[in-house]
């Protein structure tokens, strides 16, 4: 298998602390370092949350446009994909970052349970945050928890709210949501191509421990796959991971081992339909 496999590295999130692992990138210069660091290992997407300075997480437009500047300057070419998650706000204030008009956002589509809480996404919320996304041209990510989320995003593309074939990505592991199930997987693979299509690009994400069971898995399958330090601040049961950039080349030697080319920069953003950087647009071809 040749087909390039797209490289996500989750940076920071809205859980882990340096008291969970030192190497979790919290300012914003920090988050920018450790995306060079990744970037420069293979990672072509960044997802990215912000903190405040006592490490709780914040929807603060500014911080999402001093990270998004930075990651521009030192990571030229790479996606950057804001989180709209519900940790780290309530209401449209998960969307107040979407003018700055990232190239991805998460979009989760419907609620479902967290460890200690329910993960709720109501519909005039996702409503909206969709609609936000086409008017500032966001290619949303759906965070599929449940199966029901990958047939909401067939629904939400059938009535014109999501533009192009979306980008799915399987997110299992969390504790009272969906489980690590090879069946369930090989299915949410099935029901994407079924509703969007076989060349429908699809990524997968395994919280803790499963974080290297579904690379190794999606990268298999012939998908695209999610690591870093949001998901998993270990390498193993007894190591921590020294960077993010140690989580994307673990990634990368899986990808080596399937025979699949990580993706560049510019393989990504055409299997994912996105547009050229502003400096790259004339004279050169994607």
């Amino acid at each position: 298998m040749t087909k390039p496999c797209i490289i996500c590295v989750a940076i920071t999130g809205s859980l882990p602390t340096k008291a969970n692992n030192p190497a979790v990138p919290i300012t914003v210069s920090e988050q920018v370092e450790s995306t060079q660091e990744a970037f420069e290992a293979g990672a072509t997407i960044v997802h990215a949350h912000v903190r405040n300075d006592d490490e709780t997480p914040s929807s603060d437009p500014e911080k999402f446009a001093a990270l998004k500047e930075g990651i521009e300057k030192h990571c030229p070419g790479m996606i950057i994909q804001f989180s709209t998650g519900g940790r780290s706000g309530a209401g449209r204030t998960r969307g107040g970052m979407l003018p700055l008009s990232p190239d991805m956002a998460s979009l989760s589509v419907g609620s479902n349970n967290f460890p200690t809480r329910v993960y709720e996404n109501p519909p005039d919320l996702v409503d909206w945050l969709a609609s936000e996304m086409l008017t500032y041209d966001v290619k949303p990510e759906i965070e599929a928890f449940d199966l029901s989320h990958i047939l909401k995003a067939r629904d939400m593309a059938d009535k014109g709210q999501l533009a192009g074939t979306p980008y799915i990505q399987f997110v299992m592991g969390v504790k009272n949501a969906m489980p690590v199930d090879r069946d369930v997987f090989e299915y949410y693979i099935h029901t994407v191509h079924r509703l969007f299509g076989e060349d429908a690009p699809w990524c997968a994400a395994g919280i803790g421990a499963n974080q290297l069971k579904l690379n190794e898995w999606a990268i298999a399958a012939g998908g695209h796959a999610r690591t870093g330090l949001e998901d998993n601040v270990r390498l193993d049961r007894d190591t921590l991971a020294p960077s993010n950039a140690a989580l994307v080349r673990r990634a990368a030697d899986i990808c080596d081992r399937n025979n699949r080319p990580v993706a560049s920069w510019q393989e990504a953003r055409r299997i994912l339909g996105l547009r050229l950087p502003e400096d790259n647009r004339n004279g050169q071809a994607a």
